[in-house]
């Protein structure tokens, strides 16, 4: 341990600090690093958490990258078929990266009970359907099972359910227009077995899910022939060059999109996160650094005696500002260790237990979800610390101007 840490520590401990005029003016820098280190994690961890979610429920329900043909590309409902038999199908070998793909198709339809009547996609899957995406969002009942004869089991979200006044159990009829508007619509009995809650209102007030042998035998496509193809990625900030790979695989007939460039808007919404959580961190460094620079400069003033005296001792200007900044970082550190203990324990409540809610209209999720990034959070830490003793550089250089003659007279 070098003298200028001794020094500095016996500074912070001196028994007669606590009654000196600097105290509270420490006090109200350490706990000005202490909020503001609780903004920047929240806004990191509750800013990314949604991003996540987000991004995991529009996944649930589209994959990342869809396959399809160019007539599809643009629409919620499989117009023109494309068989199943393909090259990347049911491993897409040529792309690394992938972890699963599964064939879909969707069809347009109408829910009639007695009480109501609700437009919605049925979305047919097969057994190849990754159900693990939606298991966490099943509120009652289960997932539908697809064995032997074409199956009437379906899930449908809370939101039509309770707007058609059903419940697990109940049968109801389903009508789906024929190709070219022509005739009488076809008409589907389904018993709904399971009932979820995404929070994505514009998926839960539209998707019906079930058997996709419906829609073929609707559409009259020929057995083994799909709407589309859903792929999901191992890791999703690969979307975009995993994307153009698949882009490039696929045959010339095909198209594929990412859900970036599905869901245009939402994702660019969602990028705003990154600006606001960017300029929260940016004040809350100001602010805890402007704290700390007034409660240097109060206790160089009220230290000044000891300053003139290291002086005349032969003390170089850099060992004393050392002093000073040893004394800065011990207090920047206690209001590091305060705001991280603080703020987990925050972010833990809210994690377990859903304090706080949100308007599903507005932010697709109805608890405020919150990624714990550790990275990130050691991150802000370092960062606090280089940027609040880089800029308390500045100020210790009054040291420098003091005068030992001067400063052992001073009062």
């Amino acid at each position: 341990m070098n003298l200028e840490y001794f020094i500095a520590r016996r500074l912070v401990t001196a028994r007669d600090h606590k009654s000196s005029i600097s105290a509270p003016i420490i006090k109200i820098a350490v706990t000005a690093i202490a909020i503001g280190v609780i903004m920047m994690i929240m806004a990191v961890a509750t800013g990314v958490g949604l991003q996540d979610k987000i991004r995991e429920k529009i996944s649930a329900f589209n994959g990342q990258v869809i396959i399809a043909t160019f007539d599809d590309n643009q629409s919620e409902v499989s117009v023109a078929p494309l068989s199943i038999k393909q090259d990347f199908y049911p491993e897409f070998k040529s792309v690394s990266g992938i972890s699963h793909i599964q064939a879909v198709a969707s069809k347009a339809g109408v829910i009639r009970t007695e009480e109501s009547v609700e437009g919605v996609i049925f979305k047919g899957v097969d057994n190849d359907y990754r159900w693990d995406n939606l298991k966490e969002y099943i509120v009652a009942g289960r997932i539908p099972k697809f064995t032997g004869a074409v199956s009437n089991e379906v899930i449908l979200s809370k939101y039509l359910a309770d707007r058609l006044k059903l419940k697990v159990g109940d049968t109801f009829n389903t009508f789906f227009m024929k190709e070219g508007g022509n005739g009488l619509p076809n008409l589907r009995r389904f018993r709904l077995v399971g009932i979820f809650n995404s929070g994505f209102q514009e998926f839960d007030a539209s998707y019906l899910i079930g058997d996709i042998r419906h829609v073929q035998r609707i559409n009259k496509w020929r057995n083994g022939e799909v709407g589309s193809f859903e792929v999901f990625l191992d890791d999703f900030t690969q979307i975009r060059q995993k994307g153009e790979e698949i882009y490039n695989q696929i045959p010339p007939t095909l198209n594929s999109q990412t859900i970036e460039e599905k869901y245009y808007n939402i994702f660019e919404w969602l990028k705003l996160f990154d600006v606001n959580i960017l300029v929260i961190i940016i004040i809350m460094v100001i602010v805890a650094t402007i704290n700390m620079v007034v409660a240097l400069l109060v206790l160089i003033l009220e230290r000044t005696p000891m300053i003139g005296m290291l002086k005349a001792l032969g003390a170089p200007d850099w060992s004393v500002r050392k002093i000073f900044l040893y004394n800065a970082a011990y207090l920047i550190i206690q209001g590091l260790l305060w705001g991280n203990g603080i703020s987990l324990a925050l972010l833990l409540i809210q994690r377990y237990f859903g304090i706080i809610r949100l308007n599903p209209e507005s932010y697709y999720v109805t608890v405020a979800p919150v990624t714990i990034h550790l990275p990130a959070i050691l991150l802000i830490n370092i960062g606090t610390v280089v940027v609040c003793l880089a800029l308390l550089l500045i100020p210790s250089y009054i040291i420098t101007k003091i005068s030992p003659v001067k400063a052992l007279r001073f009062d």
